[in-house]
């Protein structure tokens, strides 16, 4: 059984509006970027998702928590959201497999949360306005005066120009062996990655060595990669310059890559092109993206808040020197790159996540399309 609360909460945007609600989770004051996910399911890998540090996370769907947490669907060693924001916490867990209550995660993680407020009405603001700077105050912190609170949200520091990678990377390498038919050694720069792509990887017959994000060129070949991979991440991939150096070494050398979600910002700069920031980004489990290469339209998984500035029609030259490029994907909502190709190196990104523990999982064929890219890359060399 849940345990319910009378204790106050307030959510306090940067545009200085206000909204009452009940505290849910851990008591106290947490700042982030607010954004919402409109997953109806998968909360509990919504949460444990390095990507969303730093970020206070709207549910849209208005009923969370009916199936508890346990100890399997986890995709990382903790809960990194920065705060949470719920309409209708379930009141009972009912599922075989729960071990605890989500608000019971939410606490012993220090996770500060709110609940009971009308989040179309936040939804539609940011939809509108923006994903904006914001405050949870719970517990005594919901009686600091408004105007102090709004003040400690404005002085928070926004999402442009944050290098989140330190905070969520392993800080030392680790290894998971192959599952399947063994290949080699899978170089995978941990940026925030998640357990769902370990075991993906696994599967194709990759002993995937887990690194810090922090490496260099030398450590990365010292384990004799025979491929390179870039995880998903939180922040801003124009704050993450030596990532970018790192990986055009990695193309220089013809090293096989894939990336995915900030993987896919960092080829992006890699090969010379920009970033920018969304309004609102994308995230939830329902985004349809179009395979350019096969025609097939795939209904994906995504959480990211910048983007590639890439010509999304015909093949270009990359800017900075590594041959020819094509936008590989694209996102039909509003026209975003979803997925880059290149055509004269072995390396190709996409913008989503094609692990989806939770669903979908129309994109999980590109785990297969990385390791017939390996298998090829070796076959020519010999």
């Amino acid at each position: 059984m849940t345990l319910f609360t009378r204790d106050p909460a307030v959510l306090v945007l940067e545009d200085g509006s206000r909204h009452i609600g009940r505290a849910y989770g851990a008591r106290g004051t947490t700042l982030g970027e607010v954004v919402f996910a409109t997953g109806m399911t998968g909360y509990q890998e919504t949460l444990t998702d390095p990507s969303y540090a730093g970020q206070i996370v709207l549910q849209t769907a208005p009923h969370i928590g009916n199936t508890g947490m346990n100890g399997e669907d986890v995709e990382s060693r903790r809960i990194w959201v920065a705060g949470y924001i719920v309409r209708d916490p379930s009141r009972v867990v009912s599922n075989w497999r729960s071990e605890n209550s989500l608000d019971e995660s939410l606490e012993r993680d220090g996770i500060v949360g709110i609940s009971g407020i009308d989040t179309r009405a936040v939804t539609r603001v940011l939809r509108s306005a923006g994903s904006m700077r914001g405050g949870v105050f719970s517990g005594d912190a919901a009686d600091i005066d408004p105007e102090e609170q709004l003040r400690i949200v404005r002085e928070a520091p926004e999402m442009t120009g944050r290098n989140l990678s330190a905070e969520v990377s392993v800080p030392a390498a680790e290894v998971t062996p192959a599952t399947g038919e063994r290949l080699g050694n899978l170089a995978v720069l941990d940026l925030g990655v998640k357990q769902a792509t370990v075991n993906n990887l696994a599967a194709r017959g990759f002993d995937v060595h887990v690194l810090p994000q922090d490496v260099t060129f030398e450590q990365l070949r010292a384990i004799d990669p025979i491929a390179v991979f870039y995880s998903n991440g939180p922040g801003d991939p124009a704050a993450s310059d030596h990532h970018v150096e790192l990986l055009r070494g990695v193309l220089a050398e013809k090293l096989p890559f894939f990336g995915i979600c900030f993987g896919n910002q960092l080829l992006g700069r890699a090969l010379g092109f920009g970033t920018y920031k969304l309004p609102f980004g994308h995230r939830g489990i329902n985004q349809p993206v179009l395979d350019k290469q096969t025609g097939r339209v795939e209904i994906t998984a995504h959480n990211h808040g910048f983007a590639v500035d890439a010509p999304i029609e015909g093949v270009v030259d990359s800017p900075a020197g590594f041959g020819r490029v094509e936008v590989s994907h694209v996102g039909l909502n509003d026209n975003v790159v979803e997925g880059l190709r290149a055509l004269d190196l072995p390396a190709f990104s996409v913008q989503y996540h094609p692990e989806a523990a939770a669903g979908p999982h129309d994109a999980n064929y590109l785990f297969d399309r990385f390791r017939d890219l390996v298998v090829a890359t070796q076959e020519n060399k010999n």
